[in-house]
């Protein structure tokens, strides 16, 4: 019984801590913007035209949280007219690995589905 309970523990750990990730990494468009500067550092309008579908607005707003959990960070590279670049940071550079297995799930599961 005593294993049943550090099972059921460890089960809702994990279940916290998947939570908190993705709260993080809540909606459609953040992982995309994090596999984009896991790659190298980008200007707002490379990000506008890498993440397909993706609304002005809608980067403006992903950034700007992405910003604030320390995953990248925003630099200006020239006060005017203004250009700004942004990168990943070392932090956020830790969910490369997450953002590639995402990757790969997706190839196989793309194969699985239209392969039925």
């Amino acid at each position: 019984m005593n294993e049943d309970n550090h099972i059921i523990k460890e089960c809702g750990q994990t279940i916290l801590a998947i939570h908190d990730t993705m709260d993080v990494l809540n909606g459609k468009w953040k992982v995309s913007i994090i596999a984009c500067l896991c790659y190298k550092s980008m200007r707002y309008s490379e990000l506008l035209r890498e993440v397909k579908g993706i609304s002005g607005k809608v980067l403006s707003r992903e950034l700007k949280d992405l910003e604030i959990n320390l995953l990248i960070e925003r630099k200006v590279l020239q006060p005017k007219p203004i250009s700004v670049q942004y990168e990943i940071t070392e932090y956020g550079a830790s969910l490369k690995e997450l953002t590639q297995a995402i990757a790969n799930w997706g190839l196989n599961h793309r194969k699985k589905i239209i392969n039925k």
